[in-house]
């Protein structure tokens, strides 16, 4: 370093002009002469020295004081050698793991994994070049560990009772201080002039090296560079003491702290006024607020609070808004009343601003003033002025933060009594003397870095050399330098720092650390320091390091210091090492091993306890009994250097810092409270103290513990190393499943290849798995530096475990392993045989139950026999009205702006009807009972053509055309029903006849095989002779296609009969006349959508709005709008039309309502000329809806009616309009709401009971309760009862069981063209085993119960309900339960806020979840997890297979119901182009 063989040095000053210089030196930094000045002055002193010095020339004296910048450089890359790749990291890794994890590897050797898939686009990275390599800094400094016992007492220190109030003693006599380190600006321009020791005097502004690290602001990282002082021990004086010297004039470093600290107290306590009143009193809370790299305005800030008697709260200085923790730190400082901060110039410059130019308020901190401590914006205190004297006793004197496992962060307050006491102990027990030189590499904010660095230091007018962070990290062996140049005889260090500097020390001859008296390592309690500590030594040695230097310590934020290992010379006992069976560890008991052994921890003591300390170790569960001696538990610790509470929290306080240890007969261990240490371990022989781990760092996985340091040196310990940053590994365990599963978080290297780190990380789970025999459950790599950094290097493991637990930490690859680490998962189910029938039914009870059967209104009581025998067949009906009421509008069509595009009346109908049936016989020469598909886009013409296939004996089929930009999908589903239906003609119009015959048509299907094709649009105007009439009513209407959810075409065989018997239900539920309006928004090809389309307004006579919902892609609100323009009091549509528009117009409905008081006129006006939220918008009002029926073919959707309701509340619509339908293929509607009857019922039903195939009913808000609304009130004529699955026989009310239907309007038959309807035959034609065995009714193939409510219906009797609960064959059947898709899929969907939609499905009995990702593609993999969890979490299922898609990429039929067995097919061939499939281990 430039700061080598000072010219200065050479030549002994006498006594006065070194006093000359020291006041010289003061008044510059007091502000009380310039810096122009200032060298004046210091030239004129020295002058007749300078040509003594080495034959220097004197003019270039002045440089000598600050190295040139290419001194600088130069000196850097000498000492900042490359580290090489290979290097091992001896932290974490001995010989003997590496060979014990090679070993565990060699076993698994042929096994294979499948590697998940992932799309190109993920994998872009940055190119090397252009790429900053992070820090490569230790795992977290704050992982945990494992536990241990034992009672131990030492030599009791000399109690002071009668403490003199110690402070101005100290500061004012000390000769101490501080730094290699700052570089931050003082006022001037110049370095700061750091008070460092009595030879202060001579070097004036001192030499300070000046090393840009990275591009961070430079004055509030965490230091860049180092500012080197010429201390001279053999000098230093103290304010005071009498050498000759008059105590006014002399005063030295210790002085000016002394004068800077008394300064800042004036300051404090007379010049901050609020509203006229002092702004703090004494006892007050301050912040800290300085960085790393100076320590010299640190202290002055500390010890100005402690004379001010106001209670200092050192913190790390924010960066940024969204610092790792910060929030939390803002917390405690809102807790603890802090409203001033304290900081210097270079860092308040360096501060986030806001856009006035002041510091910017960070997330959850308090309002904060902030106040900058450098000499010029102090005042200077009168003569006379003095602080009040304190007492020595149980006031606060600081609070140091300390960050917990979770991520909380609490304050631990330190009493004056503790300080002073704690000072003292570490004095006796490291044998500190005055003048001693210390090189502390820690940070002196917090822990041992401030207790050795800032407050035994001044106590003992010590010398210190403080070395940031920074400087470490761009010369790691600046602190051995420091050791070797100063002779320093006390050095403080972390592993790491030891670990850096072996790699950097290659080529360096000229090191000794023969001066070294001590050695501290403060975490000495790491498992792995021993291998920093042997490998340090054996490098070492050889340059004057002798072994019994290096003290490890054990220290805890509660306790302080716990534990220290003394040098010989002040007789410590010879240091012990301890080999552990790791698997004796896990089990909380200390069995010896050999280090020959796989599996074995080997740790080091820290040395024994403080003087005058008791120290016993407890259960680390449950009340705190002592443990026996080969027992691993928590450390405690009875002491007065003890930490004394957590501020203002008084629970946890007692429970942490007032244990009372007990023996296992109860009896209290002593009469002193205990403070739990946070440190897991056992006493050893000579009463040494040995730690194996932290309560922090301890994961409970089954009855097993395990700690995170291990973990973290076994991956670290598994080769090859290159595809990941060693120091970058954070190992932390989420709860899932009610157990810890440990989760390994690594840095992936930008030119780490997929394939090679896939491997590294099967091998990481091989290695572990052997040596611990633990689980992992998730290994992630993120792309490099992207984990969240403590302040001082390492990984902030909390934030960490927060990203990963809230999706937000990104990573670039992914390994879950549920299957192999959850073995707390329930036992599958058996099923039991049932009880036999016999035993069961009795009269009309089951089980002791009502049997769970309803019907709807008699329809005989209903309606008079007459009408219905005229009204039997439809082709008759609409002849009656166009006979009788040939004007009266049937049909009107919307098109996207909302104009009626055309009409249809009664008579207009007919005649369209007949022409096409002419031509159906003309053209196509059909014969009645021919098939013929009507292939039409919906409107009138499907309406007309479909009543004039009926008008010459034909039976329509009604068909979806093919989308014209999707034909290769859309095109052979359409073939496929022509083929299957055995259609002899296709109707349709003449723009889809020339679809159907394109080239592109060409290229998806046979084209040559399409029947007779006939487009409509130009038939002539023809008569039929005479309109078909079928024989009987059996005969058959129409066919019904559709394909289901589990993705199988089937169609259904509706006769004439079941025709009008649909129709005639429909309308006595709805209260359909001719003077109704009704608006459908469905599709017209099947179910119950198609009978309200193109049957009810037939029979009913009432007006038809038709809406196909195609058209609210473009205009969303034409539904709502012709609801409201029609009035129509009933209205009809699918899940999806409700979703569109509650996702479309959500935010809009204020634009949709006219405002109370404006004419409409006015407001049609307003909106022609505003800002087109939404095109053509009308004011719109629902009041009068009466009934809104979603028609569906599924469990009611809860969640979507509910919001929907509430979304167009404001637009008027009643708040019980909104209801649902149930149909299924053997018959379209079973309930349906209607308008009259109490309103639909909800009931609340344990989720995990389903899976057993019962039902429970909960309270709503219950755990696993799931919300269950009735499908709408069963329809008249209609009977439905409950029958078991397997046996048949009837269930009892609210039993789950296959919902079977009765009615005159069931469908009569499958209709296939493979002979295979007899396969299908009991769906239509089932009876029960036992009971009523004679009725015949049809299986609908859903799951639901029956329940007898409170309420009554229109007949006077106790309205019975019907809930669905799912589709039977869409069930899965996973550890012998039945679990249905939904109800994992809405857990899914609840887990991340970008998931869009989902789908699961099994795939060899493998649970498959497929993800739509509405976000970047980067957060894809953020999804794995989270999804295993929740599917784990709540319904006890392990994913095997987890596929994150686009959106849109799930298939969803036009009711918006998911096509599972569809996606599945696309997931098996390999069509779903995933962002990323992961396959769970």
């Amino acid at each position: 370093m430039a700061d080598r063989g000072c010219p200065l040095e050479a030549v002994p000053l006498p006594a006065e002009v070194r006093e000359s210089l020291a006041e010289l030196e003061l008044e510059l930094s007091e502000g009380d002469i310039t810096q122009k000045g200032y060298e004046k002055k210091r030239a004129k002193l020295l002058a007749r020295y300078i040509p003594l010095i080495q034959g220097v020339d004197p003019s270039l004296q002045a440089e000598n004081r600050m190295p040139a910048p290419s001194q600088t450089t130069a000196a850097v890359p000498k000492q900042q050698k490359p580290r090489p790749t290979s290097s091992r990291d001896e932290r974490f890794r001995s010989d003997v793991h590496t060979e014990a994890v090679q070993a565990a590897l060699a076993k698994y050797k042929e096994r294979k994994m499948p590697m998940p898939s992932k799309r190109r686009s993920v994998l872009v990275h940055s190119s090397v070049e252009t790429y900053t390599p992070p820090d490569t800094s230790s795992a977290s400094e704050d992982e945990g560990s494992l536990r241990r016992p034992g009672r131990l007492t030492s030599t009791p220190l000399q109690s002071h009772s009668n403490i003199e109030p110690w402070l101005d003693r100290v500061i004012q006599g000390s000769s101490t201080s501080s730094s290699a380190s700052s570089t931050s600006s003082h006022p001037g321009g110049r370095p700061a002039a750091a008070p460092t020791a009595a030879a202060t005097t001579l070097t004036g502004p001192a030499a300070h090296a000046h090393l840009d690290v990275h591009s961070a602001p430079p004055d509030v990282t965490t230091g860049l560079g180092e500012l080197s002082h010429r201390e001279r021990p053999q000098l230093a004086s103290v304010r005071g003491v009498a050498r000759g010297y008059s105590g006014s004039v002399l005063e030295t470093a210790g002085g000016k702290l002394w004068s800077r600290s008394l300064k800042l107290a004036y300051t404090l306590l007379n010049k901050l006024t609020s509203k006229n009143e002092p702004l703090l009193k004494p006892g007050d809370r301050v912040a800290l607020v300085f960085p790393n790299s100076d320590p010299v305005m640190f202290m002055v800030a500390f010890y100005g609070c402690l004379l001010a008697d106001l209670v200092p709260v050192p913190i790390e200085v924010p960066l940024t808004r969204k610092d790792a923790g910060s929030q939390q730190v803002g917390f405690l400082l809102g807790s603890c009343g802090v409203t001033l901060a304290l900081t210097t110039d270079a860092c308040q410059k360096g501060l986030p601003k806001a856009q006035t130019g002041e510091v910017a308020t960070f997330k959850g901190w308090p309002p904060l003033s902030w106040l900058v401590i450098d000499g010029k914006h102090l005042t200077k205190p009168p003569k006379d002025w003095r602080p009040q004297t304190q007492d020595a006793g149980a006031g606060t004197a600081y609070i140091e933060y300390k960050t917990s496992k979770e991520g909380s962060t609490v304050g631990v307050t330190v009493s004056h009594a503790s300080l002073l006491a704690q000072c003292q102990a570490l004095t006796q027990a490291c044998g500190y003397s005055e003048a001693e030189t210390l090189t502390n590499v820690l940070d002196f904010k917090r822990d041992a870095g401030l207790w050795h660095g800032v407050l035994t230091s001044v106590m003992n007018r010590m010398h210190v050399i403080s070395i940031p962070y920074a400087l470490m990290k761009v010369n790691p062996l600046s602190w051995i330098q420091k050791v070797c140049s100063y002779k320093a005889r006390a050095a403080l260090v972390k592993s790491r720092d030891m670990h850096w500097s072996l790699l950097a020390q290659r080529g360096q001859r000229d090191v000794s650390l023969s001066s070294l008296r001590v050695l501290i390592v403060a975490d000495g309690a790491n498992p792995w320091s021993i291998s920093s500590c042997d490998a340090f030594l054996n490098v070492f040695q050889s340059r004057g390091l002798r072994p019994e230097v290096i003290c490890p310590c054990a220290t805890s934020p509660e306790a302080l210091t716990v534990a220290i290992r003394r040098p010989p010379d002040l007789g410590g006992p010879p240091p012990k090492k301890a080999v552990l069976s790791m698997n004796g560890l896990s089990f909380g008991v200390i069995r010896v091993d050999t280090e020959e052994k796989l599996s074995v921890l080997t740790v080091q003591d820290v040395g024994q306890v403080l003087p005058g300390a008791d120290v016993c170790v407890v259960k680390v569960e449950g009340a705190p009994y002592l443990c026996k001696t080969d027992e691993v538990g928590e450390l405690c610790v009875s002491s007065t250097t003890t930490g004394t509470a957590y501020y203002g929290l008084l629970g946890i306080t007692k429970s942490v810092f007032e244990t009372v240890p007990v023996t296992a007969g109860g009896m209290p261990v002593s009469d002193r409270p205990f403070t739990r240490t946070g440190l897991l371990g056992f006493i050893g022989p000579d009463n040494l103290v040995f730690v194996v781990g932290k309560l922090d760092g301890l994961m409970v996985v089954g009855v097993r513990r395990h700690s995170a340091d291990d973990i973290v040196a076994t991956a670290l310990a598994v080769e090859p190393m290159k595809f990941v940053y060693r120091g970058r590994i954070a190992v932390f365990s989420v709860t899932v499943l009610h157990d810890d599963r440990i989760v390994l978080v690594a840095e992936q290297r930008p030119d780490a290849s997929e394939e090679d780190s896939f491997q590294w990380m099967s091998r990481v789970l091989q290695a572990i798995d052997s040596i611990h025999q633990v689980g992992v459950y998730c290994l992630a790599l993120v792309p490099a530096n992207t984990l969240p950094k403590a302040p001082l290097g390492g990984i902030h493991i909390s934030e960490t475990k927060q990203r990963f637990l809230e999706g937000m930490l990104h990573p670039c690859n992914v390994l879950m392993c549920p299957h192999t680490c959850v073995t707390n998962l329930p036992k599958p189910r058996q099923k039991q045989p049932e009880v036999g029938p016999a035993s069961m039914i009795v009269g009309n009870l089951v089980a002791g139950k009502r049997i769970a059967q309803a019907s709807g209104r008699e329809l005989a009581h209903l309606e008079d026999s007459d009408q219905a025998r005229k009204f039997l067949f439809l082709p008759d009906v609409l002849q009656w009205r166009a006979h009788t009421t040939p004007d009266h509008p049937l049909f009107l069509l919307l098109n996207a702006k909302g104009s009626v595009t055309s009409t249809a009346t009664c008579v207009q109908l007919h005649k369209k009807a007949e022409r096409v049936a002419a031509a159906l016989m003309e053209k196509a020469r059909l014969g009645t009972g021919d098939h013929v598909a009507l292939v039409y886009p919906p409107g009138v013409d499907l309406i007309a053509a479909f009543y004039g296939c009926l008008y010459c004996g034909c039976v329509p089929v009604t068909v979806r055309p093919p989308h014209p930009q999707n034909l290769t999908t859309t095109l052979p589903t359409v073939k496929m029903i022509v083929e299957v239906s055995k259609s002899a003609c296709v109707l349709t119009t003449q723009a889809i006849m020339r679809l159907l015959k394109s080239k592109d048509a060409a290229a998806a299907v046979d084209i040559r095989t399409w029947p007779t094709i006939l487009d409509t649009d130009d038939i002539p105007k023809k008569k039929v002779a005479n309109i078909f009439r079928p024989p009987s009513p059996d005969v058959l209407a129409y066919l019904d296609f559709s394909v289901s959810t589990t993705g199988i075409l089937a169609g259904v065989k509706m006769s004439h009969a079941a025709t009008s018997a649909l129709c005639r239900s429909i309308k006595l539920q709805c209260e359909l006349y001719p003077s109704r309006q009704i608006a459908i928004c469905l599709d017209p090809y099947c179910g119950l959508g198609f009978a309200l389309w193109c049957l009810c307004s037939v029979y009913s006579g009432h007006q038809s709005v038709l809406v196909p919902p195609l058209e609210l892609e473009s205009n969303v609100s034409l539904w709502l709008s012709a609801v409201s323009q029609y009035k129509a009091r009933v209205t009809f549509c699918s899940y999806s039309v409700m979703e569109m528009c509650t996702k479309g117009l959500g935010a809009q409905t204020g634009v949709l309502r006219v405002p109370p008081g404006v004419p409409l006129q006015a407001f049609l006006r307003w909106l022609r000329t505003a800002p087109p939220l939404l095109p053509q918008m009308k004011g719109v009002n629902l009041s009068c809806v009466r009934t809104c029926m979603v028609v569906a073919e599924e469990r009611p959707r809860i969640a979507l009616t509910q919001s929907f309701s509430k979304l167009f509340k404001d637009l008027g619509l009643p708040a019980r309009a909104v209801s649902t339908t149930f149909g299924c293929r053997v018959n379209v509607a079973i309930c349906l709401q209607g308008t009259a009857g109490p309103d639909p019922t909800t009931v609340y039903v344990d989720m995990r009971a389903l899976r057993h195939d019962r039902v429970r009913l909960v309270e709503r808000g219950s755990p696993h309760s799931l919300p269950l609304t009735e499908s709408g009130k069963i329809l008249p004529g209609v009977k439905v009862i409950i029958a078991h699955t397997e046996t048949k026989g009837p269930l009892g009310d609210s039993h789950l069981g296959e919902i079977w239907v009765s009615s005159p309007h069931n469908a009569t038959g499958y209709y296939t063209g493979y002979g295979e309807e007899a396969l299908h035959a009991d769906h239509f034609s089932a009876r029960l085993s036992f009971g009523d065995t004679q009725t015949i009714w049809a299986r609908t193939g859903y799951l639901g119960f029956l329940r007898r409510t409170e309420l009554t219906d229109a007949s006077g009797e106790r309205h019975d309900a019907l809930y669905v609960v799912g589709s039977l064959d869409e069930t899965l059947e996973l550890r012998g339960m039945r679990y249905h898709p939904i109800d994992i899929e809405t857990s899914v969907v609840r887990a991340h806020r970008s998931i869009a939609e989902c789908a699961v499905f099994t795939w060899t009995n493998l649970l498959v979840v497929v993800v739509e990702l509405d976000g970047l593609e980067r957060d894809a993999l953020d999804l794995v997890a989270l999804v295993t969890n929740v599917v784990l979490e709540e319904h006890h299922l392990v994913v095997g297979v987890v596929v994150i898609v686009d959106p849109g990429v799930i298939p969803i039929n036009s009711r918006g119901e998911k096509q599972r067995m569809h996606l599945r097919d696309g997931f098996l061939a390999d069509q779903l182009d995933p962002i990323y499939v992961a396959y769970n281990m």
